[in-house]
């Protein structure tokens, strides 16, 4: 029975997430492994609505920030030489990288 690896990533930054997605299928393909992804899933907004006036006086007046957080998910066929190779990726610092086996 061939071993599953589920790899979870997210980041703030939609490109990069993009790019390490890539580099892990050109891995997958190059091995010749089964791969399923990548699974976009629903991106997260976390808002903050935050007063202008920094005193509390004058008209209430709203600045509303958001931060995105974007998540792929990946299954692949976990033999001994993709698993790796998808370690050796070097992940950027905000990119959030889960590798789970099953």
């Amino acid at each position: 029975m061939v071993q599953k690896a589920r790899i979870r990533l997210a980041s703030t930054n939609p490109k990069k997430l993009q790019e390490i997605c890539d580099q892990v299928k050109r891995i997958v393909e190059r091995t010749g492994v089964h791969i399923s992804g990548p699974v976009p899933l629903p991106t997260k907004k976390l808002r903050v609505p935050v007063r202008k006036s920094p005193c509390g006086e004058g008209t209430a007046t709203w600045d509303r920030w958001e931060m995105r957080i974007h998540k792929r998910l990946i299954d692949i066929d976990a033999d001994e030489r993709t698993m790796r190779q998808v370690m050796r990726i070097r992940v950027p610092d905000d990119v959030y990288i889960e590798i789970e086996l099953k």
